[in-house]
């Protein structure tokens, strides 16, 4: 590769924001899914005696595969933090922030340690 044509490291490669979007999006919207089933599997468990019940494990299930998009935004998020424009920074970040903010101090320790 010719020097004068690497990129610098912090350069994201093309595409980068639009599937740091697209993720992101997801994330919000499979939160945002997990909601509904949460409510209603919450209720069913504390009107009836009967604990067994479809819509939580469903919810689970959509905060869990919201959660693997939100860690699948802030990866390059965090990787090509200096390329990237500020509202792509945010809307990459945001999910697994808004998740739990304890897990990402230790995503941001673990990509600081790795380094």
């Amino acid at each position: 590769m010719n020097g004068d044509t690497a990129r610098p490291g912090w350069t994201p490669p093309h595409g980068t924001a639009q599937r740091i979007r697209t993720r992101a999006i997801w994330a919000v919207a499979l939160f945002t899914a997990s909601l509904p089933p949460a409510f209603i599997g919450f209720g069913i468990a504390t009107a009836t005696d009967d604990q067994t019940n479809l819509a939580m494990p469903l919810a689970f299930l959509f905060w869990a595969v919201g959660l693997l998009f939100a860690l699948w935004a802030a990866f390059p998020t965090l990787r090509y933090w200096e390329g990237l424009p500020g509202q792509i920074r945010w809307l990459g970040s945001l999910p697994l922030l808004s998740v739990s903010l304890f897990l990402s101090a230790a995503l941001i320790a673990a990509l600081f340690t790795s380094t």
